[in-house]
């Protein structure tokens, strides 16, 4: 039990503010004020009147809107065109092939198997990883294949596994357009991520 606070009741207030903490650490705005958040929350609960008023309450939430779309708009700049200039550059390797969609493979290990279809449902083991190197996603780290059908993952992979043979291992260099675009996806990957897959076909199911 915590020294700090001690009964159930306290516990659960703490827990209540900790998953606001940690809803407003997921969706920060520079700037923001810890010590004010608690004010607002204090004063709301206790029916006070607001201590900003409500016009500019509104002109403040406004703007911190505007800055935050300037500044996801500039990362999503930046990084679609840092994945445009590693794929330019990861063209020119030898190995590396390009296809008409812009999907880039190299062979890692040649398969002799038979070839999965757009209708087929696969087992794979893959590796996930930014062009930076960081680490997404991996089921080699989690030891466990991952299955799922041709036709519902990313298009980069679709592509590329009906490409593949059984006992096929290839190096995936997927352009944001056949990956997860310009949304992205949740907090893991950021949108216009071009992305990078080891990808081993194990098996058709």
């Amino acid at each position: 039990m915590s020294d700090v606070f001690s009964t159930l009741e306290q516990q659960a207030s703490y827990g209540v503010g900790r998953q606001m903490g940690e809803q407003l650490a997921a969706n920060p705005f520079e700037g923001i004020d810890i010590s004010a958040v608690q004010a607002g929350l204090a004063d709301a609960f206790e029916g006070k009147e607001s201590a900003v008023s409500m016009e500019d309450l509104q002109v403040a939430f406004t703007e911190i809107s505007r800055r935050l779309q300037e500044a996801q708009e500039a990362a999503a700049d930046a990084a679609s065109a840092e994945g445009e200039s590693f794929l330019a550059e990861n063209a020119k390797r030898d190995g590396v092939v390009v296809t008409d969609s812009g999907l880039q493979y190299e062979v890692l290990v040649q398969g002799e198997g038979e070839k999965p279809t757009h209708e087929s449902t696969v087992r794979t083991h893959y590796h996930g990883t930014f062009i930076n190197g960081d680490v997404f996603d991996s089921s080699v780290t989690r030891g466990q294949p991952a299955e799922f059908p041709v036709s519902g993952v990313i298009a980069g992979w679709t592509e590329a596994l009906q490409l593949m043979p059984v006992g096929t291992k290839l190096k995936l260099f997927v352009p944001h357009h056949l990956a997860y675009g310009e949304r992205g996806a949740g907090a893991s990957i950021p949108p216009f991520s071009t992305l990078v897959f080891e990808v081993e076909l194990l098996d058709i199911i």
